[in-house]
Parts: C-alpha cells; sequence; structure tokens
C-alpha cells in the first residue's frame, strides 16, 4: 500500500534532507501521490516521514527534483501527475511548479512554472514532468530548468519566475545534472537503469553508459532501477565523495503485483569518480 520514489537530496548545516514521493493507496483501491520529506545526520538514521503536499489525486504533486538556494529563500521544484479515475499515469494536465521556503521547515503554495514562456497559455503547455533546476556553472545569475517533454526539454531564467525555452533532446526521465571540473554530468533514466552523460555547454552531450548497481542481488529493485539524483558531498565532512539516491522496485511496472504505487524502495549508493559505485553490504 506504499511506495517511497524519486529521492532528492540537500545537505545544510550538518543535515541531509530527503525530498521524495511518497504513494500511499486508499481504502477506495485508488493512491496518492504526495511530497514528503525526512532528515538524517548519517544517512542511516532518518526521521518519520513528513507530508509538504495534500492528497489530491487530481493534481498529485510528486517527483521532488532538487532543492536549490535563491536569494534569501529555499526553492523546491516539483510536478502535478493528476491521475483521475483510476488513470495509472500522470495525464496532459501534469505540469511543473516550486515551492518556496525560509527554513526548510515551513514551505509556501505551489506555484506553476511556466518554463515555456509567459505568452505560452497553461492549456497549451503540454505534459511536463520531473523538473530540475541547475545554477549555470559559467554565467552567474542564470537558471536553467530541465524537465521530462519530448526527451528532456530545458528553459532558462535569471528570477525563477520569467522562462525561455531553450531547446530539447532525447533522454529519459528524472534528469538530474551536477559539475565535475570543466563538464556537466547528467543523469536520466531510460527503461531501467540510470543511464550518464557528459558534455560542455548543455547541449552537447555523449553517452558514458547505464548503471544497474546492485540489482542481479537486489530483490526490492528487481523490476527497474530509475530515478537517480547524484550529490556532491565531497566537501562534507566524513563523506568526502559523490553520493547517488535512487529508487527501486520490485517488480516490473506492468507487473499485476505492482510497482508504481507499492514495492518501491528508495536506495543509495556512492562514488569517488561518478563511475565506479559502492553501495551497502545489506
Amino acid at each position: 500500500r506504499t511506495a517511497y520514489r524519486d529521492p532528492a537530496v540537500l545537505y545544510h548545516e550538518g543535515i541531509f534532507h530527503i525530498f521524495f514521493t511518497l504513494v500511499t493507496t486508499g481504502d477506495d483501491g485508488g493512491p496518492f501521490l504526495r511530497v514528503a520529506t525526512s532528515r538524517s545526520r548519517d544517512l542511516a538514521s532518518w526521521s518519520k516521514p513528513r507530508l509538504l503536499t495534500p492528497a489530491d489525486r487530481n493534481l498529485n504533486y510528486s517527483s521532488p527534483g532538487n532543492v536549490v538556494r535563491f536569494g534569501d529563500e529555499w526553492i523546491l521544484c516539483l510536478q502535478t501527475y493528476p491521475r483521475p479515475k483510476g488513470e495509472k499515469y500522470g495525464n496532459a494536465a501534469s505540469r511543473l511548479w516550486v515551492m518556496r521556503s525560509a527554513d526548510l521547515e515551513t514551505w509556501g503554495a505551489p506555484e506553476l512554472l511556466r518554463v515555456k514562456g509567459p505568452d505560452v497559455p497553461i492549456e497549451a503547455m503540454g505534459r511536463m514532468i520531473d523538473p530540475f533546476l541547475l545554477h549555470d556553472a559559467t554565467e552567474p545569475g542564470k537558471w536553467w530548468c530541465f524537465y521530462k517533454q519530448n526527451g528532456v526539454s530545458w528553459s532558462w531564467s535569471r528570477d525563477l519566475v520569467r522562462w525561455t525555452y531553450s531547446g530539447s533532446a532525447s533522454a529519459g526521465e528524472n534528469v538530474c545534472v551536477v559539475h565535475d571540473g570543466a563538464e556537466y554530468v547528467m543523469s536520466h533514466s531510460p527503461k531501467n537503469g540510470i543511464a550518464i552523460r557528459r558534455g560542455a555547454d548543455l547541449r552537447e552531450w555523449r553517452d558514458c553508459g547505464t548503471l544497474t548497481l546492485g540489482q542481479p542481488q537486489w530483490p526490492w529493485a528487481a523490476g527497474r532501477i530509475t530515478a537517480g539524483f547524484i550529490l556532491d558531498a565531497r566537501a562534507i565532512p566524513a563523506i568526502g565523495r559523490w553520493l547517488m539516491l535512487f529508487h527501486g522496485s520490485a517488480f516490473p511496472e506492468e507487473d499485476p503485483r505492482g510497482g508504481f504505487d507499492n514495492h518501491a524502495s528508495i536506495g543509495i549508493a556512492w562514488s569517488d569518480d561518478l563511475i565506479r559505485w559502492s553501495w551497502p553490504p545489506h
């Protein structure tokens, strides 16, 4: 009756804050998707999940992409994933949103991200999911939003309010982009696994393979591994490496036993070079 999906992690003042999709199945059989958060100091013991969005199948706020600092606020990006009448996947009304907080504790109401530009009507924006915000490494003050539409699409802004659409490329879902030296590293999710790309300019990418980590030995992730989120934790005391959080499903999404709204769990791995990965032994 429960699934834990789509992790995003922020480290701030000695605490890891994880944001994720919490899926619960109601007594009427239909799922509710909500954004939840939990905290940890050691990546092993976590606080009880705290819900940030309401239970509403016509909205289904979910898939938090990341949390960034903008001015004196924290900005969390997320999606709506409407699934009325028992629909399995988010319908054409799926859109992107942000929530704002001064303290990572109290969050404001979701605000629509008009990533196609202010002149494009909401109903003409098209289905879009899985947002991720990135500060440009070479142009201070410029922000990018990556999202799932026509593969991966991207738009840019200087205030996180007025956006300019900028292009798209073939890719899976749940895009995450980090800086590594002179390059950007993108992770995205194909049918199974976490695919890695590298590029210098956010437009031209080279494929660097697909990670399935310990999937052959993980019954809880045998159906699919997806939604990889990479955190640069090299400067964090006692960590000193890259972290990846992801979710795994026990069964494929088309399996009648579940694997989409249940039997989904969050996992963790770590790496010194974004190539060779390790994970907890148990």
